[in-house]
């Protein structure tokens, strides 16, 4: 039998027993302790409401561990830098039981979990990185090449979801230096998360999705702060601030809509008013409602249709005990396969109209006149694009190329008046 303590990390004083994880006979079951349940805080209100009892995992459809704990997991990079570092170690993290790589996570989780014992020594590492260095060794770490640089960047990058290369560090503003390795960043610094190109990216792919954040910022969506940091020319690197660390290293409880509703992103099956429906129940807000339209209408009219569940998320707020939308991250380009949207839209992946969009409004209950004058806004702020791609340091070339494609996307989305 094992057995992990699951605890929320609200900031460095205050940490919750939340619960027991336990594995036995290949069966996992979960249980909150009373402590926790006298807080209100809800973590995963549909496949873990907040009562007592244990709970059986019997959803393995959807994976070997409940939505709640597979969003501490990582993606793509963060687990091929976990498992190339295990192979060096004679383990393969994939060969891992669901709560041993919890433990092998310990502290190193986005959001406000983590996991104890943790499997290794949670050891003081802080280094000072150089971001070029780590770009390039990230690649030559994705076509196979291991160097010494690997546990830097497991320790930066080992965490985050997502395919692209990435690390989380601290960045401060004042000094411009960038630091990794502490859970808890010293005073001056920010937490933020820093993406590289892949070998099959565009050089120019971190000058993109920083255009991308401005106009989606100029289109009324929430995003976080997001920069270029400098690299060797043309290559820039996208950095965005993360929502689930505060000012003072507080840590926020975030879950994703796909983990929410165990929806395995690598199986498109939902559909935006799943998305819709979902927010209003969560976050009993239409403010958060709208948001979430109004990044629909962002992705359809941008060509961002790497739009699949965990590219949404939730965000908790144990003080008030409310839930509310993230704000919005990884919006950039991307065509899709056979140019088809990962989350349909009323049921249709590509040659999307506006009626389908203004489907998704009614049956969310969002007046047409919003849904209309959200669309304006989305539109009107494409418009300015080339203004954008420009302060992104985009070649005209290539921002015109992405107008191009987006005038094509628009054809036929004029509201009737």
């Amino acid at each position: 039998m094992k057995k992990l303590s699951v605890r929320f990390i609200a900031d460095k004083e205050t940490v919750y027993n939340a619960g027991s994880l336990v594995e036995a006979d290949s069966e996992l079951y979960f249980e909150y302790t009373e402590e926790f349940i006298r807080t209100g805080f809800e973590l995963s209100p549909f496949f873990l409401p907040l009562r007592e009892g244990i709970f059986k995992h019997t959803d393995r459809t959807f994976g070997s561990l409940w939505g709640l704990f597979d969003d501490s997991l990582p993606d793509g990079w963060g687990m091929l830098l976990i498992d190339r570092y295990l192979r060096k170690r004679g383990a393969f993290f994939s060969s891992l039981s669901p709560l041993e790589k919890l433990a092998y996570l310990g502290t190193k989780t986005m959001g406000a979990l983590a996991y104890y014992p943790p499997a290794e020594e949670e050891k003081k590492y802080e280094s000072v990185l150089d971001l070029q260095k780590l770009a390039d060794n990230a690649n030559e770490i994705l076509s196979g090449t291991e160097k010494e640089i690997l546990p830097v960047l497991l320790k930066a990058g080992g965490s985050p979801g997502g395919a692209r290369p990435k690390i989380v560090a601290g960045f401060n503003p004042e000094n411009k230096i960038i630091f990794s390795g502490a859970p808890f960043l010293p005073e001056g610094f920010q937490h933020w998360l820093i993406k590289f190109n892949s070998g099959s990216d565009s050089v120019y792919s971190g000058r993109i999705e920083f255009a991308y954040s401005l106009l989606a910022k100029d289109s009324g969506i929430d995003m976080p702060e997001t920069r270029l940091f400098d690299g060797t020319e043309p290559e820039s690197f996208f950095g965005i601030r993360r929502f689930d660390r505060g000012e003072n290293n507080e840590r926020f409880h975030t879950h994703t809509f796909g983990n929410l509703i165990h929806s395995d992103f690598r199986i498109p099956t939902a559909d935006y008013n799943d998305l819709m429906k979902v927010t209003k129940i969560l976050t009993k807000n239409m403010i958060a409602v709208e948001e979430m339209f109004r990044r629909m209408v962002f992705n359809i009219f941008t060509c961002n249709r790497d739009d699949h569940v965990k590219k949404f998320s939730f965000i908790y707020d144990h003080k008030s005990l409310k839930w509310n939308a993230a704000p919005a991250y990884d919006l950039t380009f991307s065509e899709g396969p056979g140019g088809e949207h990962s989350m349909t839209v009323s049921g249709k992946g590509k040659n999307i109209g506006i009626d389908d969009i203004l489907a998704v409004a009614k049956k969310a209950d969002i007046s047409k006149k919003t849904a209309k004058n959200i669309i304006d806004q989305v539109k009107g702020s494409l418009q300015k694009w080339k203004e954008i791609a420009d302060i992104a340091g985009i070649p005209n070339k290539t921002a015109t190329e992405l107008e191009n494609i987006f005038k094509g996307i628009q054809t036929g989305y004029s509201p009737e008046e």
